[in-house]
């Protein structure tokens, strides 16, 4: 290993590993692009009318 370029494959391990890393977390938002809501998202709108609800009727 005389070359110093082979200090480079390291760190391009590591910046590959981290992409994918980053790939598989981000699934979940770029698959929500197309505007269908969550289950988190329902669920905060419901408590949200359930909040609504109670506001009127004080």
């Amino acid at each position: 290993m005389h070359n110093p370029l082979w200090m480079l494959v390291p760190w391009a391990v590591f910046a590959l590993a981290a992409g994918v890393k980053f790939w598989r977390l981000t699934t979940v938002f770029r698959k929500n692009l197309g505007g269908t809501p969550t289950k988190t998202e329902r669920f905060r709108q419901s408590l949200e009318q359930i909040w609504q609800k109670d506001q009127q009727a004080v």
